[in-house]
């Protein structure tokens, strides 16, 4: 038992001094975005709709699913502490109802965010963002009963954003980072009314990033 002892004191010390050393390695290190650098990321995301709608797609339980997808942003430092990012990824969803699946449509939703980064001076730096986003509806393979669902194809909507950046290199670091994403559309069929469909996406996501 003392020798079970003595390996797992030796074992929470090494622990100890691998966890020590890191950090102090870390310590001379910033996170990027100083004035005039160019941040580049790239992003695993997930795109979670909060879905509403209104009118027939309200009666018949509309909805639409989750999918997991790669984004790229750019950022650039106007100061040490503000950005402006641009976020660029697009996502394919299915839509179901009551009725059965209805098919899919594609959304392309660029999206314009303006930054706060804090702690200018660590390599912990936390940012608030938010801006506009404009969405592309395409590739509507969308129907009932083997008729095709119309769709608005354009879309403009706010955005929140907030997210950490955490330094491993003078220039490269790991990301994490939540959006949520205003985005709406208003479909009919053969002419007729179903009403209006707003996605609002949760937009989480995980990736690098390399300052410029």
């Amino acid at each position: 038992m003392s020798g079970l002892k003595k390996t797992l004191r030796g074992l929470g010390a090494a622990w100890v001094s691998a966890v020590l050393v890191i950090f102090g390695g870390f310590a001379s290190t910033h996170a990027e975005a100083a004035q005039g650098d160019v941040i580049v990321r790239l992003r695993g995301i997930v795109v979670a709709p909060d879905v509403s709608s209104t009118g027939t797609l309200s009666t018949i339980h509309s909805g639409v699913d989750t999918t997991a997808v790669p984004e790229l942003d750019f950022t650039y430092m106007f100061t040490d502490s503000f950005g402006a990012e641009l976020i660029l990824a697009t996502s394919r969803h299915g839509v179901t109802s009551d009725l059965g699946n209805l098919g899919k449509v594609s959304v392309l939703p660029p999206t314009l965010t303006l930054q706060y980064h804090f702690n200018d001076a660590g390599r912990i730096r936390p940012y608030i963002g938010a801006g506009i986003n404009y969405t592309l509806f395409y590739h509507n393979s969308l129907a009932v009963s083997g008729q095709g669902v119309d769709i608005t194809n354009h879309s403009f909507g706010p955005a929140l954003q907030a997210g950490v950046d955490f330094a491993v290199s003078d220039a490269w670091f790991v990301n994490l980072d939540v959006k949520k994403v205003w985005i709406r559309t208003d479909a009919s069929l053969g002419g007729t009314d179903l009403g209006r469909l707003r996605i609002d996406p949760w937009i989480v996501g995980f990736g690098v990033g390399r300052r410029f």
